[in-house]
């Protein structure tokens, strides 16, 4: 006898177990009037493999894509990608005017370090003035500021005296930071935060750009003509700014001058700067005079040692991001403290591997993974600490990093000038990381219980 119920039951097996599907569609059509009355289990679905676009990360991705602006976010990096292009050009065709002027290990430190000290002056003033005119706004006077800084460098540089003055122009691309920062990041939540950070950060990137680009540039067209390429490029971040960014709602409106300037008068605020002096200043410091390093420490061509600086540039930029998500989760100062161990370890080691390029390399890489990590890592808590002034804040966070970082090629030229070695430079930067660590680990206890949760991350709202 026959059993309709063994069809039914087919037919619904089929429609709604993938395991079974258009198999058990054609059994059941093919066998229904025909096959004597059985007993039928109920088939257990076999589990499918998690689609890569359903699992938890990406799903918190887009969650957090939602959450913000992501056209401003973009323009935000693209903005920053370009300025950090142009802040350390000239470090990465230092081999080229070093050897048409003939410079000193001294000169060379002082031409490579004005930049990043001019930029680290200009920080704060353009970070205030974005809290009133709009970060939209300050960004675009910026580029138009550096376009006419390449037109200078293009049409009047003839002299070292003449390359002074440029390096002294140049600091107005090391001014964007704080600026893109806030810009980017001032669309998303505060437990997003660190990751929007952490992505417009990554336009540090701009270090390595210059160091692939520029090299092979001065050497086909010649050093001079690459400010001029500059200055015509400088029209697409522009274009990026005007037509993609929007200006986040964060920005308090009635605050007042003492509310903005507050943080300088606060020792967190001095804290999280003497610490970006490590992360960001040594890897700005550092990037600008590692194609130096490497032409005159190992005897590379100038084109290879802006592709040697190149990996370690992006390794920082790129580890830059997930230093941002990693403190998201983890905590900003469990991210540091990982950190600033590192770089104390892999500068000594540096410092201890001059005659093996191999060697310097890869521990230049790992340096500069956890100096990337550190910056993502400490912009993740400043939003947390100053919610209503975090364009201030960061720039003059920024400001103190990046007038730390202006020390280091002054201080590694002096350093190789009167001892013949680069060694004694890499172990002061060093003990100052763990000098950090010490001050960090002791301040963190009363951030936990004030601002930020144990580990600084954020609270919950």
């Amino acid at each position: 006898m026959l059993t309709p119920f063994f069809c039914a039951s087919v037919a619904h097996t089929a429609g709604t177990d993938p395991a079974y599907s258009s198999y058990g569609q054609r059994r059941s059509s093919r066998y229904c009037g025909v096959l004597p009355a059985i007993t039928v289990a109920q088939p257990h679905a076999l589990p499918l493999p998690l689609h890569p676009l359903r699992s938890p990360f990406m799903a918190g991705f887009r969650d957090f894509l939602k959450s913000g602006h992501t056209p401003t976010l973009f323009a935000a990096f693209f903005y920053l990608m370009f300025s950090f292009v142009i802040w350390v050009m000239n470090g990465a065709m230092a081999p080229f005017i070093s050897e048409q002027f003939q410079l000193t290990p001294a000169q060379k430190g002082l031409l490579l370090s004005i930049p990043i000290v001019a930029g680290a002056i200009m920080r704060f003033p353009l970070g205030l003035l974005a809290q009133y005119v709009g970060r939209k706004t300050a960004t675009l006077v910026e580029l138009c500021l550096i376009t006419f800084t390449m037109s200078f460098g293009y049409f009047f540089v003839h002299t070292y005296d003449d390359l002074l003055k440029m390096a002294l122009l140049l600091g107005v691309a090391g001014a964007s930071f704080g600026v893109a920062m806030s810009l980017g990041s001032g669309w998303y939540p505060p437990k997003y935060k660190g990751l929007a950070m952490g992505l417009v950060g990554a336009g540090n990137a701009g270090t390595a750009l210059a160091a692939l680009l520029a090299p092979p540039l001065a050497q086909a067209y010649g050093w001079q003509t690459v400010y001029g390429i500059a200055a015509i490029a400088s029209l697409v971040p522009m274009a990026v700014v005007l037509f993609m960014a929007k200006e986040p709602p964060d920005r308090d409106e009635h605050a007042s001058m003492r509310e903005h300037l507050a943080c300088l008068l606060e020792k967190d605020g001095w804290v999280f700067s003497l610490i970006y002096v490590v992360t960001f200043g040594g890897f700005i410091g550092i990037v600008t005079f590692l194609p130096t390093y490497y032409y005159d420490q190992f005897g590379v061509s100038k084109v290879q040692a802006g592709q040697l600086t190149m990996l370690a540039a992006l390794m920082g930029a790129v580890v830059r991001v997930a230093g941002g998500w990693i403190s998201d989760h983890w905590g900003g100062v469990n991210t540091l403290t990982v950190v600033l161990v590192a770089v104390a370890v892999t500068l000594v080691g540096v410092g201890l591997s001059a005659g093996s390029l191999v060697m310097t390399t890869l521990l230049l890489i790992l340096c500069f993974a956890a100096l990337g990590a550190g910056n993502g890592a400490l912009f993740q808590l400043v939003p947390l600490r100053w919610p209503t002034s975090t364009a201030v804040a960061g720039s003059m966070i920024g400001e103190i990093g990046a007038l730390g970082g202006g020390t280091v090629p002054a201080m590694m030229g002096q350093v190789k000038q009167h001892t013949g070695s680069f060694l004694p430079g890499f172990v002061v930067m060093a003990l100052f990381s763990l000098l950090m660590l010490a001050v960090m680990r002791k301040m963190q206890l009363r951030w936990t219980r004030t601002w930020a949760e144990k580990g600084g991350r954020a609270r919950s709202v």
